[in-house]
């Protein structure tokens, strides 16, 4: 089993969802990224989600872009990122989830990424722009080094949702809205409708994506699922408050892990 499957375990002995926060490594800068790591911990997050910075990052909206902006300006590499994720495995076990699209993993090198994910203790990544007929490649030494590949299913992915989970590994990122990534006022997906599918074939916990930025909203959805993900609610609080985003993201994440 995998650290992932053992984080959203604990989190339902407890008596709760799994939450899971991301952050955009390098904004504004990749020593206030290891902080916020270290306080979402503190403040009982199972899984922290680690957006690597790309000039292009076609699954993210204006917010997380902005974000990736301020990283990419501040000179963050995947190299570099790797160097803080060391950093934070001397103190820390919290599973960590890689964010990254497909040209980094290609130009780093597929196994000499995946290699060096094993070496340093990622737990998972999830690449927005590989579809699923195209991830063999990756996957193979995903399955060698041990880093679960995270696969995403969407709305419109109701026809896959056999084909997708049977090989999906960690947790099954379900998609809630349409579109790139965001805080949304509500969700308009028949969510119903589409975990009567991923329920029938998944075998492996599932968590909801994008849109997501409140403790109410969290509250109203938790039940389709067995984690929620908050992004770019998270990214505006480092926005607003930038190296001193520590305790307000204390503050957002003990909220949503509170009515979790």
């Amino acid at each position: 089993m995998s650290n992932i499957q053992k984080a959203f375990d604990k989190a339902k002995e407890r008596g709760r969802k799994a939450f899971i926060p991301f952050v955009t490594a390098g904004d504004p800068s990749l020593e206030a990224t290891e902080k916020f790591i270290y306080a979402l911990e503190q403040a009982g997050s199972d899984i922290i989600e680690i957006g690597i910075p790309f000039s292009d990052p076609v699954a993210d909206g204006p917010v997380i872009q902005q974000a990736n902006v301020r990283a990419l300006e501040n000179g963050v590499t995947i190299s570099r990122v790797f160097e803080m994720v060391a950093k934070i495995r001397k103190t820390t076990r919290v599973p960590i989830v890689f964010l990254l699209y497909a040209n980094i993993v290609y130009y780093y090198g597929i196994q000499k990424f995946f290699d060096k994910c094993h070496e340093i203790g990622v737990d998972g990544i999830i690449i927005p722009d590989l579809p699923f007929e195209e991830k063999q490649e990756f996957n193979e030494f995903a399955l060698t080094y041990g880093v679960d590949m995270i696969s995403l299913v969407a709305p419109t992915s109701r026809d896959r949702i056999k084909e997708i989970t049977k090989e999906a590994k960690g947790f099954l990122y379900c998609v809630t809205s349409m579109g790139v990534t965001g805080t949304r006022d509500t969700i308009q997906t028949d969510l119903k409708a589409m975990f009567e599918t991923i329920d029938e074939f998944c075998t492996i916990p599932t968590a909801l994506g994008f849109g997501i930025s409140s403790a109410k909203q969290a509250e109203h959805l938790k039940d389709y699922a067995d984690g929620v993900i908050v992004g770019s609610a998270i990214v505006k609080i480092i926005e607003k408050y930038g190296e001193e985003a520590e305790m307000p993201l204390i503050r957002f994440a003990e909220e949503m892990i509170q009515v979790l």
